[in-house]
């Protein structure tokens, strides 16, 4: 089977959660190097028991090394972009966290470095390689559910970010500290979509009792819905009730064969000369939700011409 020598940039959580799961499922990729110039040593001692060889603070290193053919950007999200350039620019495809950017421009910045360098780029969209996530794309598309009208997201934390973390987006009802850092925990964000259809995505940034992650989509001849995955479905039944497993507390937890998944469809891009499944379009898509901060600061609804 073949395989790519690739690196990592950036060490922190979702960088781990990549190193790790590539390490353990991804036989079509070697990791050579990771860099992370705030690694403490316990991330370290992390990645060695992974046998990563090269543990490096200077993303140069990855960016200057001929055997490395591809790299996954796991930076904090302002440097995204930057390094997605800088890694197209030296000749390697390129795997890169969303969002890609806040900005609509950088974001087009790096899809057009992409092409200007003849590299790959897929942004990373783990949900997309679910496999319940999966099943209710496959449903839609094969007709099932008729003519959609309604898509119903529910996305809910169970813990919020560190506040130095939040940015920005509708009300304080749990964790006023993410108020005070002038985020908002809970918010409903109404779309209509271009063919009629509508939708409504439910988040929150602390869901006391698990990560709670939900789709539907009802049409005209049908409905078809995504319930949470659970560590186990066994439930017991007694006479003080029922009582069935929790869920899931962390992400990585529930969508760990998701992010195995994902890098093993962008080193088969890669190694194969295909077209990525997520594609540096598509990473748009985040950054054009930014309407519905714009919405909830101007009390209005937004169209998304008027960011793009």
């Amino acid at each position: 089977m073949k395989s790519i020598k690739i690196g990592i940039i950036g060490a922190g959580c979702i960088g781990r959660v990549h190193a790790e799961n590539i390490a353990k499922f991804v036989t079509e990729m070697e990791i050579k190097t990771i860099a992370g110039p705030y690694m403490s040593q316990e991330t370290i001692e992390f990645l060695q028991r992974l046998r990563i060889p090269n543990i490096v603070k200077d993303a140069d290193v990855i960016l200057k090394d001929p055997e490395i053919k591809a790299v996954v950007v796991c930076s904090p999200t302002d440097l995204h972009a930057e390094y997605s350039i800088k890694v197209a620019e030296a000749g390697k495809d390129v795997f890169v966290e969303k969002p890609v950017d806040y900005r609509i421009d950088r974001v087009k910045e790096v899809i057009a470095a992409a092409k200007k360098n003849g590299v790959k780029l897929q942004v990373g969209f783990n949900r997309r390689f679910d496999h319940n996530h999966r099943a209710v794309y496959e449903a839609v598309r094969a007709g099932k559910v008729g003519k959609v009208n309604l898509v119903k997201i529910c996305s809910r934390d169970p813990e919020p970010p560190a506040i130095d973390y939040v940015k920005a987006s509708g009300g304080v009802l749990v964790d006023p500290a993410i108020g005070e850092a002038g985020d908002v925990d809970t918010a409903v964000v109404s779309l209509k979509f271009a063919n009629g259809a509508m939708g409504v995505i439910d988040n929150s940034r602390k869901a006391v009792y698990g990560y709670d992650q939900r789709v539907e989509v009802f049409g005209s001849e049908g409905a078809v819905m995504d319930e949470n995955d659970t560590p186990n479905n066994a439930a017991f039944y007694g006479a003080d009730g029922t009582v069935s497993s929790a869920y899931y507390k962390i992400m990585w937890d529930h969508y760990t064969m998701a992010f195995a998944a994902e890098q093993k469809a962008f080193a088969e891009a890669v190694i194969n000369g295909t077209e990525t499944q997520v594609t540096g379009e598509d990473g748009l898509y985040p950054t054009l939700i930014t309407a519905a901060a714009k919405s909830l600061k101007e009390g209005r609804p937004v169209k998304l011409s008027e960011i793009e």
